[in-house]
């Protein structure tokens, strides 16, 4: 070992903060390559690698100095991480346990060439997902299963329900990250676990008002209402809660759709059906992917009018975050339609921000890009869209948009983030 790596902040860090990586102990001008590979908690190994040239004092600062070739090219200071591929194809990085961090092995290799070079130096970073102090409450309170997210300061917090996508399950990484920024925030299953509905076949909303219920009613949680987060479905769902239930003050939606999708929507007596799709749509790619983005009928027309959420009866404020190269469905028609239907309603115009080249699965800053992934309908994977370098800067703004939404319309506190793209 001739190089010393160092790390700022040295040791570990939470997920979406960003890390300065400085090699010291280089030959003046000495050609490098960097080496960053993660496991993930189902032993999955992530891999990725850039060429660089030490400065003439013999120093490496990613900050300051270009990437030549490899995974990534350019001035990235964080690619090593957002660039990271599977080396099992089409696997989605994820966090399932928040108590422990991701370790990133990072590695200094001497030269440029396809083998890899004489090993100069190391060092191991660890990326928390539970930030300093934050408080992790699991809540089994009726019917509602959940994981609550508290700050480590005193509260009373502004409250925000966090709702994932397809998959089902528990995915608490984002609300943890979350409540690290002032934020009580709730992550919510809804099906496909413990004891709740094992599809989305039909969903009741009354479900959803418990768990809405349950944190504005928490004595750690500020009102007089709650925001809420969705991405995909979950975001689909967030609109139809935003419109039907009493006690939301802001929605983001990621992705989301504003016809109803998937499976028949329930609440006091009141349906929304599913929108129609037409599988004569789907595109197959060259590589044999499936791409989706034209298989959803539109629900302007027809009967799938009826599966239009009635956003015009929602009292709060929209966010709508949309991956333009979203291949999953159509995000961006999805946001402006439900837009025109506030307007015309009388209602405020919602922000909507548009990312060029990002795709459908838009996480908290750094995660690795997933293009593909399988789906449990089709025997092919399915193209979720997206550029690694858009999507990752996509990432980073939609993550301080969001922050500065909440803490705006649910918080009370002022202050924006211009929109960077």
């Amino acid at each position: 070992m001739t190089a010393t790596l160092i790390l700022e902040p040295a040791g570990r860090c939470c997920w979406d903060e960003p890390v300065r990586i400085v090699v010291r102990g280089l030959a003046p001008e000495q050609p490098v390559t960097l080496r960053a590979s993660l496991r993930d908690e189902k032993g999955a190994l992530f891999r990725a690698h850039a060429r660089y040239r030490a400065d003439a004092a013999g120093q490496l600062d990613l900050a300051r100095a270009p990437a030549l070739g490899g995974s990534f090219a350019g001035l990235e200071p964080m690619g090593l991480l957002w660039a990271l591929e599977p080396e099992k194809p089409f696997w989605r990085l994820l966090k399932r346990d928040v108590r422990t961090p991701f370790a990133v092995e990072l590695e200094v290799l001497d030269g440029h060439g396809p083998e890899a070079g004489r090993l100069l130096g190391g060092a191991v970073h660890e990326r928390d997902f539970l930030p300093p102090g934050v408080r992790r409450e699991p809540v089994r309170a009726g019917r509602v299963r959940a994981t609550l997210f508290l700050p480590p300061e005193p509260g009373p917090f502004p409250g925000i329900v966090d709702i994932f996508g397809l998959g089902g399950g528990l995915l608490e990484y984002r609300a943890s990250l979350l409540a690290g920024k002032g934020f009580a925030v709730m992550a919510l299953a809804y099906y496909n676990y413990e004891d709740l509905p094992t599809g989305i076949e039909n969903l009741h909303l009354e479900y959803f008002e418990e768990a809405v219920n349950y944190l504005c009613n928490h004595p750690q949680v500020k009102g007089p209402g709650v925001g809420l987060l969705g991405t995909s479905k979950g975001g689909n769902l967030c609109l139809s809660m935003a419109s039907f239930l009493k006690g939301i003050t802001a929605a983001v939606i990621i992705n989301g759709s504003v016809a109803n999708v998937g499976g028949a929507l329930h609440y006091k007596g009141e349906t929304l059906p599913p929108v129609g799709a037409n599988k004569n749509r789907i595109k197959v790619t060259k590589d044999g992917f499936v791409d989706m983005v034209d298989v959803l009928n539109s629900p302007l027309e027809g009967p799938d009018q009826k599966s239009f959420i009635p956003v015009e009866r929602a009292e709060s404020t929209f966010l709508f975050l949309v991956g333009q190269d979203d291949h999953n469905w159509k995000s961006e028609f999805y946001a402006h339609e439900a837009s025109k239907r506030l307007e015309a309603h009388g209602r405020e115009k919602p922000q909507i921000i548009c990312y060029p080249g990002a795709g459908h699965h838009i996480e908290p800053p750094y995660f690795p890009l997933c293009r593909a992934s399988p789906n449990t309908y089709m025997s092919s994977p399915i193209i979720s869209g997206g550029e690694p370098r858009a999507h990752a800067m996509a990432q980073v703004d939609a993550w301080e948009q969001l922050q500065s939404f909440f803490h705006k319309h649910v918080g009370g506190r002022e202050g924006t983030v211009p929109a960077k793209l």
